[in-house]
C-alpha cells in the first residue's frame, strides 16, 4: 500500500481537483479536497472551509487552522488555480469592497502571508504540486500580443491589467522555486509557465456517471445549448448573433442559454441537447465541452491549432470538436443543424470515444500519482 496521502486544495475550480482526487481514492491511495469556498455550481468537495455568515476574522482563524491540521495529515500537497490555501493578493475590477479594504488586504495582510503554506509545505518536505487552469496564469498583454483572437480583445479594460498580468508573473515564478509538479489543463497557458510544466487533460468528470444520453438519428428540431460563465470570455456574443441570423432566415432549431445555475439542475438541460457552443475566444475548450462529450453530444468550439503541439500525441488527431471562430460561427452552425444534422449522432458518439480515452480520470491519476511517488520517493533518498 502507497505511503501518500493526497490533498487538494483550495478551490472547486471546473470541479477538477474533486474529480481527481475521486480518481485517487479509487486506486487506493488516501486523498482528499478541500476548498476555500464553494460556488454556485455546487461541486462536490469533502470539506468547505470558510462558514457562511462569520466575520472576516473567524474565517481567517479557520483558515490558518486547517492549513496546520491538514499539513499535519498529509505528505501531498497538490494545489490548484494556481493558488494556496494562505491569502492571495487580489484588486477586484468592482467597487463591491471599500478600496481601504483591499489596500489592507492585499497590500498588507496578503503582501505578507501570501504562499506561506507552500513555504512550509517545502520545508517539511512535502510532495508538492499545482495545477493552473486558466486565468491564474494567463496574462492580458500576453495574450492581446501573441493572439489575433482572443478574449483578451474583448473583455473590459479592467478584466486584465498590468499589474495583474505582473503579479502572476511573479507569482508563478516564486511558485516554481518550491513545486516539484506543474501541470496546465489548457495548452496556452504553457507558453507562460516554467518550461518544466506539463499539459494534463481535464479529469473533472468520471464517464461511469456520465452515461449518453444519445440524440435522435435525424433531429427535426436540433437543440442548441450555450452554458457561458462570463459572456464577454465565452464570445456570447457571437453566438447569439449567428442564432438570431439563423432565426431570422426561418432555420428551426431550439437554444437554451444556461446561466447562473446549479450543476445539477444544468445537467439535465444538457442531456436533451443535440449541439454545444463551448467557446469562440480561448482557442481550448473547457470542462463543459467535456461533460457534453461524456454525454454523447457534439461540440463547437474555437480550437487555436498553434497550441496543440503542447497535446499528448495523438489527442488532437483524435479531438471530434466542430472548430469555429467568430467569424464562421455563423456559417458552421447553419451547416451542422441543416444540411448535417444527420451526423451529430455519429459525432457524438465519437466524442464519447474520445472522452473515455483522454478524459478518463483514473488514467489521468494513474499519471500523476506516479509522478507524485517518483518524487516521495527522491525526498525520501530512495
Amino acid at each position: 500500500m502507497s505511503n501518500l496521502k493526497i490533498l487538494h486544495a483550495p478551490t472547486t475550480v471546473g470541479g477538477n481537483p474533486q474529480s481527481l482526487s475521486k480518481a485517487e481514492r479509487n486506486l487506493g491511495y488516501e486523498s482528499y479536497s478541500v476548498a476555500l469556498e464553494q460556488n454556485y455550481i455546487n461541486y462536490d468537495v469533502d470539506k468547505i472551509i470558510f462558514k457562511k455568515g462569520k466575520s472576516y476574522i473567524f474565517q481567517e482563524f479557520y483558515r490558518w487552522k486547517e492549513i496546520f491540521r491538514l499539513f499535519k495529515k498529509y505528505n501531498v500537497i497538490h494545489y490548484n488555480y494556481g493558488q494556496t490555501l494562505a491569502p492571495t493578493r487580489s484588486y477586484p475590477s468592482t467597487n463591491s469592497y471599500p478600496h481601504w479594504k483591499i489596500l489592507l488586504y492585499s497590500d498588507v495582510y496578503s503582501r505578507i502571508l501570501e504562499l506561506l503554506d507552500l513555504k512550509i509545505a517545502y520545508f517539511f518536505k512535502k510532495v508538492i504540486a499545482i495545477t493552473y487552469q486558466g486565468d491564474d496564469a494567463r496574462q492580458g498583454a500576453y495574450c492581446r500580443e501573441k493572439y489575433l483572437i482572443h478574449f483578451a480583445h474583448e473583455v473590459s479594460s479592467n478584466y486584465y491589467s498590468k499589474k495583474g498580468d505582473e503579479l502572476k508573473k511573479k507569482r508563478i515564478d516564486r511558485v516554481n522555486k518550491y513545486v516539484d509538479l506543474i501541470y496546465a489543463v489548457n495548452p496556452d497557458l504553457l507558453n507562460v509557465l516554467p518550461k518544466r510544466a506539463k499539459f494534463i487533460p481535464y479529469a473533472n468528470i468520471d464517464p461511469k456517471y456520465w452515461i449518453p444520453v444519445w440524440g435522435e438519428e435525424n433531429p427535426e428540431i436540433p437543440h442548441i445549448v450555450h452554458a457561458p460563465s462570463h459572456r464577454e470570455v465565452k464570445g456570447t456574443k457571437y453566438i447569439i448573433e449567428a442564432l438570431e441570423k439563423l432565426k431570422a432566415e426561418g432555420v428551426t432549431f431550439k437554444y437554451t442559454l444556461v446561466e447562473n445555475m446549479s450543476h445539477q439542475k444544468a445537467r439535465k438541460i444538457y442531456e436533451t441537447a443535440d449541439l454545444l457552443v463551448d467557446q469562440l475566444l480561448a482557442g481550448y475548450y473547457g470542462g463543459l465541452a467535456v461533460e457534453f462529450m461524456a454525454l454523447g453530444k457534439p461540440v463547437i468550439c474555437y480550437m487555436r491549432e498553434e497550441d496543440m503541439h503542447y497535446l499528448p500525441s495523438g489527442m488532437w488527431d483524435e479531438c471530434p470538436i466542430i472548430n469555429a471562430t467568430p467569424e464562421t460561427i455563423y456559417e458552421v452552425l447553419k451547416d451542422w443543424i441543416t444540411t448535417r444534422k444527420k451526423e451529430l449522432l455519429p459525432l457524438g458518439k465519437k466524442s464519447r470515444t474520445y472522452i473515455e480515452k483522454w478524459h478518463d480520470p483514473i488514467k489521468i491519476a494513474k499519471a500523476i500519482t506516479h509522478d507524485y511517488e517518483c518524487v516521495y520517493f527522491q525526498k525520501k533518498g530512495g
